[in-house]
């Protein structure tokens, strides 16, 4: 008898698994097929046109001379994704999404660092491809994306504030989704606070954290840990419209809970995650940010995945989400929509392989794709 003679006995005659046209991966498959290629033609013969015909050498054909498209990961002018870079920013209401940087980290309580978020999210963001075989969805295909660049701020921080409201009202007034990459939390306020003067009605907001960062100053300024007191003071995005998901642990100061519990926010623990389970805390904050809300904000801070999955942060705190965890639950809050998202918090200095700016980005993708597969933004195109 040969040595593989006795092996899979139990499984060499089986028929198969049964209803294996159920797996989700079976079912991506073939709606990958109708998932067209429009955009993605268009950007190799922009290259071959604006790069040069490669050297003859080269037996693929649709590679150019000078890289123009989003291949390969490692070269390219770093916008995210590879979109492309929109000069005159009073052009982007052309746009569906616009994605901006904020390089602001003047906000922050112990370790700087996030001034350099946006540059490690841009840069890491090519190794990802704008196809999900999951969702099934080419966010490319089905959304006209653009980079408009950074916010000028500088060495104030409530000019900075100035400028950050200024410019995310820009985006949001022309009809544009605003994806901002921080910089610290303090850009939260700035955020919200122009989301609102463009909203006519309430604005809930889903807020995922570790820290509850709702006190009113901290080191007497309005610093990373007191963006949520005072967007609430905005008469149009009360208290009771704030969600926020994922806090525990020892790092939050007691006025930040004091001021949560006066103002009646919904406070959903890391501890009640796990007990509810991701969906039902899904649902139970979708419930509360969008009662009687015209539009809801989705506020990502980094930390609040656990620092052995993202350890490139100012305010580490152990016990917090698993990625997987926290990518399903920005997925539901996705489906039902969102106005704007702000993914804070990525420290380069701190982080460990582009690991923590590899998930910010891949977080922005997920909602992105989500809200396209659900008709919330973009069009789903079929061949």
């Amino acid at each position: 008898m040969g040595f593989f003679d006795n092996h899979g006995l139990n499984y060499r005659a089986k028929k198969g698994i049964e209803n294996k046209e159920d797996l989700l991966g079976v079912i991506a498959a073939e709606k990958e097929k109708e998932v067209p290629k429009i955009k993605a033609e268009e950007e190799i013969r922009r290259g071959l046109e604006y790069g040069l015909e490669a050297a003859e050498s080269i037996g693929d054909r649709t590679i150019s001379c000078f890289s123009r498209g989003s291949l390969p990961p490692y070269s390219g002018i770093n916008t995210f994704l590879k979109v492309p870079y929109l000069e005159d920013v009073r052009d982007v209401g052309k746009y569906d999404v616009a994605f901006m940087g904020v390089p602001f980290d003047i906000g922050t309580t112990y370790r700087s660092g996030t001034r350099f978020g946006p540059q490690a999210i841009r840069r890491i963001s090519s190794l990802y491809t704008s196809f999900s075989f999951e969702l099934g969805v080419d966010l490319k295909e089905s959304l006209n994306m653009v980079d408009i660049g950074d916010v000028f701020t500088i060495a104030n921080i409530e000019k900075s504030f100035d400028q950050i409201t200024k410019a995310v009202s820009h985006v949001i007034s022309s009809g544009t989704m605003p994806i901002i990459f921080g910089g610290d939390h303090a850009i939260g306020y700035p955020c919200l606070r122009a989301v609102a003067e463009n909203v006519e009605g309430k604005v809930g907001i889903i807020h995922l954290d570790r820290h509850i960062d709702m006190g009113e100053k901290d080191m007497d300024e309005r610093m990373h840990g007191t963006p949520w007191f005072h967007a609430t003071n905005i008469p149009n995005a009360p208290a009771e419209n704030l969600v926020q998901v994922g806090q525990g642990g020892w790092i939050s100061p007691r006025e930040g809970y004091s001021n949560a519990r006066e103002r009646k926010t919904t406070i959903i623990t890391m501890a009640d995650v796990e007990r509810m389970g991701i969906e039902k805390a899904a649902e139970a904050a979708l419930e509360t940010a969008w009662k009687g809300a015209k539009a809801v904000y989705l506020s990502f801070d980094i930390d609040s995945i656990d620092p052995g999955f993202a350890p490139g942060t100012g305010t580490p705190e152990p016990g917090g989400f698993l990625p997987r965890e926290a990518l399903k639950f920005l997925q539901l809050v996705a489906k039902e929509g969102v106005c704007a998202m702000e993914v804070v918090e990525v420290s380069p200095p701190y982080d460990v392989s582009d690991k923590t700016a590899l998930l910010a980005a891949r977080a922005v993708l997920d909602v992105l794709g989500t809200m396209v597969a659900n008709g919330k933004i973009g069009k789903t195109i079929t061949s």
